[in-house]
């Protein structure tokens, strides 16, 4: 007869294996060793400091403010608080697919950093893809979505053919799945080449701007200030990001 600590052996080795044949079975998250790349746009106490924000710093091609204050719809609600709850949105989703996100700020109530440290943060990061978050403020009969990308300035000249490439992505991923449409008043189908930023100009690595919709427009800032929009406009985020990292289109 088989001794009970035999049969205690057998059992825990049974137990180990079938838990190491379904560990083993369990499917790697997506983007497992990634770095991923959010700049969500201002920041809510840019208000508070013009001297601060007015500073120039050097953008690539000429100085520019270090930063502003971001528009805000007609009823107040502001973009660096829709950029930061989007950011917000699309960490969570990264998070889960296994991704290291870097954030260029964790908080909606600081100033700044400036837009060229905002660029150094991604590109010491060594981030495999980066997103502006924004909100445009155009023309009230104007709306709808428009991808900002970068032109050859030095610094990006490596990063532009993959920054176009993340931007069709997520134009694609984007509008379908919001439905907000392609910009009735920016760029060209979509896009805007776009020389004079210093997220696009000094970024190494491939990084689109994406102004999620016109806060001026009466139909776009209803959706914007719904929590529940944001987070589908994150999502949307999260799927064009893994499809780029994947190679898919």
């Amino acid at each position: 007869m088989i001794g009970a600590k035999v049969i205690a052996l057998l059992v825990a080795a049974a137990l180990a294996g079938a838990h190491g044949a379904a560990h083993a079975a369990r499917p790697a998250k997506p983007l497992a060793g990634k770095v991923v790349g959010i700049d969500p746009g201002h920041n809510g106490g840019n208000f508070s400091d013009p001297g601060f924000i007015n500073k120039p710093v050097w953008n690539g091609r000429e100085m520019e403010a270090c930063d502003t204050t971001g528009t805000a719809t007609n009823g107040g609600y502001t973009e660096a608080r829709f950029n930061f709850n989007v950011a917000a949105y699309l960490r969570a989703y990264l998070v889960r697919e296994g991704a290291k996100v870097v954030m260029t700020r964790r908080t909606n109530h600081g100033v700044g950093p400036c837009i060229d440290r905002r660029a150094r943060i991604l590109d010491r990061a060594h981030a495999d893809v980066a997103i502006d978050i924004h909100a445009d403020g155009g023309p009230a009969g104007g709306r709808g979505v428009a991808v900002l990308t970068p032109v050859p300035d030095g610094p990006n000249d490596r990063v532009i053919a993959s920054s176009k490439r993340f931007g069709r992505i997520l134009l694609a991923r984007y509008t379908k799945l919001t439905g907000i449409p392609i910009s009735t008043y920016d760029g060209t189908n979509g896009f805007a080449p776009r020389d004079n930023l210093a997220g696009l100009n000094l970024t190494t690595v491939p990084k689109v701007l994406i102004e999620c919709l016109n806060m001026r427009n009466a139909a776009d800032a209803a959706r914007l200030i719904k929590p529940s929009f944001q987070r589908l406009a994150a999502k949307s985020m999260a799927q064009a990001i893994t499809a780029f990292l994947a190679g898919r289109r």
